[in-house]
Parts: structure tokens; C-alpha cells; sequence
């Protein structure tokens, strides 16, 4: 096995550790540990934690070891900005690219009535998703993924952390972080689905 191919499989399985939950903000992410645990040297782990760092997952803690990344109210802000302004851009490019049979499917995604929560939030991805893809462009649809994926590991008490700094804030920005955290939590929902 390569390293390169090493390194996504890392990538892959501490991404998906990290979104799930089952790798909590602070927890240590020791290169030899790591490289015990995956049979592997050090190297594709390092490659694994360098790409999580880029993309917000981790970052370096003490002694310049990695960890899973705190999300604070100011980087949850400032993420969910970034994502927004993407998917605004995403939303104008579909409308201009769109085909008529992908034009008919987000209109058919947009006019279903979920009825509940869950539904709701199955409805809210596709309707995303059909954003994204009728976008056509692979490099904004890749930035998207990062930011959701950095996103994701952001848990519900970051989102509540979040909404109460800008209540006290009180500078007109509570609506847009409630429904950032619905948005979130129906998010969360569409996955475990």
C-alpha cells in the first residue's frame, strides 16, 4: 500500500471518528499512536493530520502535538459565513448551468412537504446537494465539502456556546445563529438517517 493511499484511509477513518463524535475536542492525536494503531509508520499519519488541520479538524496543541479541534463561537461564526457565501455563489452558477431535468428535481425537492423533522432534514440535503452539483463547478463543490465536514465536527453545545456569545453581543445576530444551529441539528439529522 502507498503512502498516499495510506494516508487517505487515515484521513478517512479519523474524519469520520472526529464528526461522529467518537473523537472529542481535545482529545490527543499522537503521531505514534496513531501509526501503532493503523500499522503504518508515522509518515502517512502525519500526511492524515496535516490534511485534518487544513480542513479545521485538528490543530496543534501543546508541544505542538495534534488534537481535535475546540470549535469556538467565532470560528463556528466565521465557518458558517464562509459556507453561506459559497453556497450563494453555488446557487447563481446552478441557476445560470442548470439543465431542465436538474431544474425539475430541485423543484420537486422544493415544493415536497417533509411533514417532520427528519424529513425535513433529508429534504434540506438534497436540496443542497442539487445546488451544489447544478453549480458544475468541482472546485466550489470540494470547498463546500471541506467547510461541511468542519462543520460536523462542531457538537450542539458549540452551537448553543455560539448562539449565547451573540445574545449577549445583542448586535442583531441571534436569528442568523439559531438558525445556523437549526440548520446544524437538521443537518445532523439527514446523516444518521
Amino acid at each position: 500500500m502507498t503512502a498516499k493511499r495510506s494516508a487517505d484511509q487515515i484521513h478517512a477513518a479519523l474524519s469520520a471518528q472526529i464528526v461522529a463524535g467518537q473523537l472529542r475536542p481535545g482529545d490527543p492525536l499522537g503521531e505514534t499512536v496513531l501509526a501503532g494503531r493503523f500499522s503504518l509508520s508515522r509518515t502517512p499519519v502525519r500526511e492524515a493530520l496535516q490534511r485534518l488541520a487544513a480542513e479545521g479538524l485538528v490543530e496543534r496543541g501543546p508541544r505542538r502535538a495534534f488534537v481535535v479541534r475546540q470549535m469556538t463561537p467565532e470560528a463556528l461564526r466565521d465557518l458558517f459565513e464562509a459556507l453561506g457565501e459559497i453556497e450563494a455563489l453555488c446557487a447563481g452558477l446552478a441557476a445560470q448551468r442548470m439543465t431542465a431535468i436538474a431544474r425539475a428535481e430541485l423543484a420537486r425537492i422544493i415544493d415536497q412537504d417533509s411533514g417532520d423533522h427528519a424529513g425535513y432534514a433529508v429534504l434540506n440535503a438534497q436540496f443542497h446537494d442539487a445546488l451544489r452539483h447544478g453549480a458544475g463547478n468541482r472546485v466550489l463543490a470540494g470547498m463546500l465539502d471541506d467547510l461541511a465536514r468542519t462543520l460536523d465536527g462542531a457538537t450542539p453545545e458549540d452551537w448553543l456556546e455560539t448562539i449565547r456569545g451573540l445574545e449577549e453581543n445583542e448586535d442583531g445576530e441571534v436569528v442568523k445563529a439559531r438558525l445556523a444551529a437549526m440548520h446544524f441539528a437538521r443537518s445532523q439529522a439527514a446523516r444518521e438517517i
